[in-house]
């Protein structure tokens, strides 16, 4: 197993859970890795492979007795006895071909779920080790169409796809392998088949590639949009423009459907088809002519004939699996283009891990999102551990990116951001999230109870804790308010919660776990006034011996910070108390009048 330090992730996975090296080193090509999945399960691809020759062995038989059988009634007098031996080794060989089916087709069944879920498995820890810079440049739905769908054709590709494939092969080979017990030239019908049908799959494959890769872009196009339209039907809905979204949906699903309709299009011009015909047709010619010199009996044609029957079936199941492969290696270069995507932020497993005491210095911290202008340029400034800190200033002006660099949801650009006197880069990145609590004003409540939320940062927690936190949220009457108490089960994203509740929840959520610093992003804009004053009470008292950061525009939270920020443009253009500030600085004291 490879060490957690040896990728780039926010956090490491327990030994169990961990992805094995040469996984990893494979991601470079989509076959490579996906060979280097199926090399775990190796005895499965050992058991598919072993009943697949079993499978088309015994099938080969068939053809062969009824020859035998077809030469013993043409004799003269007829060879009658030999008759019911013969049909015992068709069933008896039917019966032995039937399990190794069975034990192929179960192989292929098993590897292709275990292929799935290593690939789900590994596929979801890559986007959860992402930094959120890389998630917000994400599609929603078009992540959900790689990680179900998407790894749901590699599946398919190994199960049916390469099962079939490679039943075929040997489907193909026994022709070529039996024919010559009836007369060397014979072989030469279904050599021609195996050259022309390489290089007929060769030409289709070629053309197939870039369509499936279309094929499964497009999906994730039309996965996207309808993702955004579900998120925020709310606002379809109030704009009235249900029937435009209607037609974006008609346009997408169109366009995809086209995409499938080329991928068609091409598997309807699938040659083999026409090369199996005439390779049947020139091999009973040349069997017939065999036959009329005197090399062949009526039986051997028939047999003969029987061989060259199974290449029907590789024929007819190449139509399918070759397309189900290059849908499965299309969708594998989807995924692994998610999961090969550089991300900056990495856990530093071995780095500082000691308790926070809440020092922040921010020492000419510039920040700029990707493709943009600087949105933080230059900032200095020095918090002390139990300090409050107001930050204030008009919509746009950093705030919030501020607040996200305490815990490294994003890295600076430029400059330097202590903690405790560590640069935050220096600190492990669980433990310096451990210590830091943000309470952003757009709340993200999960689809469990009430309870599991508020212990969602410290899930041991018992009950007795999640109430005292819930009390000191005053969350804890509005809770028993609900028939089912804190076993309440809340709907995607707590919808079925006020806002104010929502925000009590998570306040509720950040005092449980204690952390040193707490950042409060305009936490409390959508409680009213009556249940702010007892929150306030709340805060003020969490406050105690924390360092705590404040971004509102509030008065009653900014009196009582110790020190208030004014941001504007980026940029801290005034610092003091609010006694201060409303005397010596014109932009905070024009905040303040708005």
């Amino acid at each position: 197993m490879v060490s957690s330090d040896k990728l780039t992730s926010e956090f490491s996975l327990p030994e169990e859970y961990q992805v094995p090296e040469y996984v990893i080193t494979s991601r470079k090509k989509p076959v490579s890795w996906l060979f280097a999945h199926f090399i775990q399960y190796w005895y499965l691809g050992l058991s598919l492979l072993v009943g697949a020759i079993g499978n088309a062995s015994l099938a080969a038989v068939v053809p062969i007795i009824v020859g035998l059988a077809l030469n013993a009634l043409l004799e003269d007098p007829p060879l009658t006895s030999s008759l019911a031996r013969l049909a015992l080794i068709i069933v008896g060989t039917q019966l032995v071909r039937g399990a190794l089916q069975l034990g192929r087709n179960f192989s292929a069944e098993l590897l292709g779920q275990l292929m799935e879920r290593d690939i789900r498995h590994e596929f979801y820890t890559s986007l959860l080790g992402k930094s959120m810079t890389y998630h917000s440049l994400l599609p929603v739905g078009d992540v959900m169409a790689r990680s179900t769908n998407d790894v749901r054709e590699i599946n398919f590709m190994f199960s049916p796809g390469i099962n079939l494939v490679v039943g075929s092969v040997n489907f193909i080979l026994m022709p070529i392998i039996f024919a010559s017990r009836y007369h060397p030239s014979l072989i030469a019908a279904p050599l021609i088949f195996l050259v022309l049908y390489i290089l007929a799959l060769w030409q289709y494959l070629i053309e197939l590639k870039p369509i499936t890769d279309s094929v499964r872009n497009a999906f994730g196009v039309l996965n996207s949009r309808l993702a955004e339209a579900v998120d925020g039907i709310e606002t379809v809905k109030g704009m009235a423009e249900e029937a435009s979204e209607v037609g974006l949906f008609a346009s997408n699903a169109r366009r995809f459907r086209n995409k499938e309709i080329h991928q068609g299009d091409v598997e309807a011009r699938f040659l083999p088809l026409l090369v199996m015909g005439l390779t049947q047709a020139g091999g009973l010619f040349h069997a017939i002519f065999l036959y009329k010199q005197g090399l062949l009996q009526v039986g051997d044609i028939a047999a003969y004939f029987g061989l060259l029957g199974l290449l029907g079936f590789p024929t007819f199941v190449s139509l399918f699996a070759y397309s189900q492969i290059s849908l499965g290696i299309a969708s594998a270069r989807r995924i692994l283009e998610l999961i090969n995507r550089e991300t900056e932020l990495d856990q530093n497993q071995a780095g500082c891990k000691k308790e926070l005491s809440g020092k922040i210095h921010f020492e000419n911290v510039f920040y700029a999102y990707p493709g943009l202008e600087d949105t933080l340029q230059g900032l200095d400034f020095t918090i002390q551990p139990g300090q409050t800190v107001a930050i204030v200033g008009q919509t746009g002006a950093g705030k919030t990116t501020l607040a996200k660099l305490v815990n490294r949801t994003f890295d600076t650009s430029r400059g330097s951001i202590q903690i405790d006197d560590v640069d935050v880069r220096d600190w492990n990145l669980a433990a310096l999230r451990r210590g830091i609590s943000i309470i952003e004003q757009d709340i993200f409540l999960f689809s469990s109870t009430i309870a599991e939320n508020i212990a969602f940062g410290k899930p041991d927690a018992d009950r007795e804790e999640i109430i005292r936190a819930a009390k000191s949220a005053q969350a804890h009457d509005f809770i028993l308010s609900f028939q089912e108490g804190y076993d309440t089960q809340l709907g995607e994203r707590g919808v079925t919660l006020s806002g104010g509740q929502r925000q009590r929840l998570a306040l509720a959520r950040a005092f449980l776990t204690d952390p040193r610093i707490l950042i409060l992003d305009d936490s409390t804009s959508s409680i009213d006034s009556a249940t702010e004053d007892e929150i306030q009470k709340a805060i003020f008292e969490a406050a105690r011996g924390r360092t705590t950061l404040i971004i509102t525009h509030r008065l009653s939270q900014i009196r009582w910070a110790d020190i208030i920020l004014v941001l504007r443009k980026g940029k801290i253009i005034a610092r003091g108390t609010h006694e201060e500030l409303i005397n010596s600085s014109p932009a905070y004291s024009q905040l303040f009048q708005e």
